[in-house]
């Protein structure tokens, strides 16, 4: 909004001597820095008084595990407010809204998968912790396959509207591999790699469906400690802002050899904005956590940073960079194959795999602390790849 109204008052602003002041604002690289300080701000602000309101509501948590060990080591994480995850969205909402170009159709969707996914976990949410505690009998929650549904439909959604929104431009349809130039030196300029794979309309859109859907519930899955999560959605987050600057900038672009989505640049103040709130967020939520951000916080988290890997063609780096939530959404499908298939057999002492190492020995606090550890290796790794080609 600040940005769209300085380019329809910028000659006023100059007539009147003030728009030196304000041009910052064309620089994105300052819009994408600013959202992060002005999102983990808001964060911070808004956090005690929707603490205060969660528990005047009684939208507490109370966990519960198929694993006698489990419930007794997270019995003292009873009562903690949980869909503190509207203080996230609501935060990368309101700094979409002021610093990012509301004219760019990347930025348009992003908020609908905010909002979708955010509508989606809050309702989720609502009804396994007031509604289903309220009136024995009712429903808790949805019906894993319905949030499935949904998760699914915004992917396919996203999908399409982002191949179209490629239109003719092969490089926003590449499938981007490591160690793959997506452009060559050619006799005008630089061409697209002869070998580089062009993805048609289908793969496209289902590879768009499986990265939001599946990135959404990695993350889902992955909240289950104080500070976990939300630290590493912050890591992953900054990661994607140098990817978004690289992916929406023609020459940094073409000097990496990574694929140029016009557009896509202004998708580095939604990275932003996501790092700011999950740092805001870390301030309450560390240990010993005063909130969780339950499904609202997590869903949109997850499908967030999959539309930026998406749209920026980063999908392979999205694994890497996100590699602890894979590991543990993995961990997850491998625990209840081998059961169904075994009849009962275990791999892991108890899924998602953070568990695992908490009832193996380590403390919640070296578990959330080496998770981080590893996030940070993994992004240093996709920087490395960034230029081996």
């Amino acid at each position: 909004m600040l940005y769209n109204l300085l380019q329809s008052y910028d000659d006023w602003l100059a007539e009147h001597g003030s728009y030196s002041l304000l041009q910052v604002l064309y620089q994105l690289e300052f819009r994408a820095f600013f959202a992060l300080v002005l999102s983990f701000a808001i964060v911070l602000a808004a956090g005690r008084p929707v603490i205060r309101w969660l528990l005047k509501q009684k939208i507490a948590d109370d966990p519960e595990f198929n694993n006698a060990d489990i419930n007794l080591l997270y019995s003292s994480k009873r009562n903690t407010p949980t869909m503190g995850g509207i203080i996230i969205c609501g935060s990368i909402l309101l700094v979409m809204l002021l610093l990012a170009d509301l004219g760019n159709r990347y930025v348009h969707m992003s908020l609908i998968v905010l909002l979708w996914l955010a509508a989606v976990g809050g309702v989720d949410d609502w009804l396994k912790l007031t509604v289903a505690r309220r009136s024995p009998g009712s429903r808790a929650g949805f019906y894993a396959w319905e949030k499935l549904l949904f998760q699914v439909g915004i992917g396919v959604l996203c999908g399409w509207y982002l191949y179209q929104l490629g239109g003719s431009n092969d490089a926003s349809h590449a499938l981007t591999l490591p160690f793959m130039r997506t452009y060559v030196p050619g006799s005008e300029g630089l061409e697209l790699e002869p070998s580089i794979i062009v993805l048609g309309f289908i793969p496209f859109v289902l590879i768009s469906m499986l990265f939001i859907a599946g990135t959404s519930n990695a993350v889902n899955i992955t909240d289950g400690m104080d500070g976990l999560a939300s630290g590493l959605v912050l890591i992953a987050a900054l990661a994607f802002m140098l990817l978004c600057y690289i992916a929406g900038s023609p020459e940094p672009a073409h000097f990496m050899l990574y694929p140029y989505v016009e557009g896509t640049g202004e998708l580095m103040v939604l990275a932003g904005a996501i790092a700011g709130s999950a740092l805001g967020f870390l301030w309450y939520n560390c240990q010993k956590a005063s909130v969780f951000m339950g499904d609202t916080g997590s869903l949109p988290l997850g499908g967030l940073l999959a539309f930026i890997a998406v749209a920026i063609r980063q999908e392979a780096m999205l694994l890497i960079i996100g590699g602890v939530f894979f590991f543990e959404l993995g961990s997850v499908i491998i625990q209840v194959g081998v059961f169904k298939l075994t009849g009962g057999k275990r791999v892991f002492r108890c899924a998602p795999i953070h568990h695992h190492f908490h009832l193996g020995g380590w403390s919640e606090p070296q578990v959330v602390a080496r998770f981080w550890i590893l996030a940070v290796v993994l992004v240093s790794t996709a920087i490395l790849l960034l230029k081996i080609r």
